[in-house]
């Protein structure tokens, strides 16, 4: 046999599975300039009942929550403004998972006093 190898060749005669495809991820903000003391939801659209996890990365910390989208994959994350650095611009990053399946986003806000 001259040319092309098999696939079962080159893998061992096990079957290689697809990678799973990555799980939808979007994300906004309620309000993008919070004022101190108040308060901006996180809005995440995914997969109905896949976890999510939100991270808002602060000048001097990190904050996390985490909820579980619903049926139609919705999610509100709510963050409370308070003592934040006004002007700098907190990125939010977002990750979801369900079964097999992970994806990620991300969204910002820019606190003011």
């Amino acid at each position: 046999m001259t040319g092309a190898i098999g696939a079962t060749a080159l893998t061992g005669g096990v079957a290689m599975a697809a990678p799973a495809t990555p799980l939808a991820c979007s994300a906004s903000m309620s309000n993008a300039h919070p004022a101190d003391y108040t308060s901006t939801d996180v809005r995440v659209h995914t997969g109905n009942f896949a976890a999510v996890t939100t991270v808002a990365h602060y000048r001097t910390t990190s904050t996390p929550h985490r909820g579980v989208a619903g049926r139609k994959g919705n999610l509100s994350i709510r963050y409370i403004i308070k003592g934040a650095t006004p002007g700098f611009k907190v990125k939010v990053s977002v990750t979801v998972k369900k079964g097999s399946r992970t994806g990620s986003c991300s969204t910002s806000f820019t606190p003011h006093s």
